[in-house]
């Protein structure tokens, strides 16, 4: 790999052996454009959260959920077009491509953040606590929302040919987050599984198709109604204090399901220039922030549209919907489909950070380096599986430690709640902010310093009030 400095031989790009044609930091020519970063942009932000939609709408009502999502939207926009300008450093007054290029979110934070201040080591430091959190915590709530959609594809056949008022939900989730942690702890020892591209494709497809047929199922459940429920206030709870708690859950599942910052510059690093990155990114952002906002205001106000305040907590598992019950299978097959490779995209993150700092500290230890090549039954006999212990080890218990967490809390729109809120102020307005600041050179309390930190100050407090209210669903669920 060629070293990143701030300025390179190379202005735009050159050739490299073989005739490969090379970019000015010497990897191979980017060929990304406008439309594939739209397309990485609606990969990453469009999953499991857009199912807790309709319920977030059916706590906020009628004016408080859209306008949330619409001040969420401009939040995520706002967001990634500061975060779009740290993608190359420091910044270039002639328009000049002779720049370090930030090939991912640490790297802009260490770049930016750390030049030989401590309080730049400890904000590398949080970035990268805050960004290990939310893959770790994510895990937890793929394993959450796998177990409830295998649980409701038992059930939605149960109904089918049972009826309605059969008692398809006895019995809890527990067996099904087994079987997905057993599933995920192989899959997590498959050599090389990071490096599977068709993992994004399918896992773009799935979650496509399961948002799209809630989105269906609410518009055709609105339409038989022949009216439109809910209210206002949205759902009316006993103590105001109740109903605070939950319209911060509703605010914590809607910030899980927008920002998309941690992996905003891993996108802006696959486009090509000129133009430079930083417009065809914001170009995108434009595009994939409106794509987004339509879609999700779609599925949760028709959700609440359809159900009014009984909008169940997962759209397409609450059991609003029985029929057709094969489409309901189907979307939710597609949801675990997604989430077995999902999984395996944030947690093999992880995994190669552990396996990289054990090596590193400890490089004699055969326990943590050495592999040993073991047969496996049936297979060619020139076929081995390099099994390495630390791997074996770290990753079962990574799994495992997942899998007992989801058991311990299982509770879908409270969890995701937690996660929305407690990396949205950290990685997806502060350090944007600050990176920004530094990369374009903008003084203590001028204009735009002021709008920029009070922008910061009203999204810390946002973001504060929906983690406590999260945490406190999460604590009076499990006491209760």
């Amino acid at each position: 790999m060629a070293q990143h400095h701030g300025s390179h031989s190379l202005e735009v790009g050159g050739v490299g052996a073989g005739g490969v044609e090379l970019d000015d930091d010497g990897h191979a020519a980017r060929t990304g454009n406008l439309w594939t970063c739209f397309a990485h942009i609606i990969t990453a932000v469009i999953g499991c959260g857009v199912l807790a939609l309709s319920w977030s709408v059916a706590q906020l009502g009628w004016v408080g959920g859209p306008v949330a999502m619409l001040c969420f939207a401009f939040v995520t926009y706002l967001s990634a077009f500061l975060l779009s300008h740290c993608y190359r450093s420091p910044a270039s007054d002639d328009g000049s491509l002779k720049r370090q290029r930030n090939y991912t979110y640490m790297d802009a934070v260490r770049t930016h953040l750390a030049r030989a201040t401590r309080p730049g080591e400890k904000r590398t430091w949080l970035c990268g606590l805050f960004q290990y959190l939310n893959m770790y915590g994510t895990a937890i709530a793929y394993t959450i929302t796998t177990a409830t959609c295998l649980r409701a594809i038992v059930r939605a056949n149960c109904y089918h040919s049972q009826g309605h008022s059969a008692p398809c939900g006895a019995g809890g989730d527990h067996l099904y987050m087994l079987l997905f942690g057993a599933a995920q702890a192989v899959l997590s020892l498959i050599p090389n599984f990071h490096s599977m591209a068709w993992l994004s494709a399918v896992a773009a497809v799935m979650s496509f198709t399961y948002a799209t047929i809630g989105l269906g199922l609410g518009l055709a459940k609105t339409i038989e109604n022949g009216a439109i429920k809910g209210s206002v206030a949205g759902v009316p709870m006993s103590t105001a204090p109740q109903k605070v708690w939950r319209v911060a859950q509703a605010i914590g599942d809607i910030a899980f399901a927008y920002p998309y910052t941690i992996v905003l510059l891993e996108i802006q690093d696959t486009l090509k220039s000129p133009p430079p990155e930083s417009e065809t990114m914001q170009k995108g952002n434009v595009l994939a922030v409106l794509a987004t906002t339509f879609f999700y205001l779609a599925v949760g106000c028709f959700g609440y549209a359809a159900f009014g305040n009984a909008a169940p907590g997962n759209l397409l598992t609450g059991f609003g919907f029985y029929e057709p019950y094969w489409l309901i299978d189907f979307a939710n097959a597609c949801i675990v489909l997604h989430l077995l490779g999902g999984y395996q995209m944030f947690s093999q993150q992880i995994f190669t950070f552990a396996d990289r700092s054990l090596a590193a500290r400890f490089p004699n230890s055969a326990f943590v380096n050495k592999s040993y090549a073991v047969k496996v039954p049936g297979a060619p006999a020139s076929w081995s599986y390099s099994l390495n212990l630390q791997r074996l080890c770290f990753r079962t218990a990574y799994v495992a430690s997942t899998t007992g967490l989801a058991l311990l809390f299982p509770y879908f729109n409270e969890v995701l709640g937690v996660l929305g809120a407690v990396v949205f102020w950290p990685l997806a307005i502060y350090l944007p902010v600050e990176m920004y600041c530094v990369q374009r050179g903008v003084l203590p309390w001028t204009r735009t310093w002021v709008a920029l930190q009070a922008f910061s100050v009203v999204c810390f407090v946002v973001g504060t009030f929906a983690f406590v209210g999260s945490v406190e669903g999460v604590i009076r669920k499990r006491l209760g």
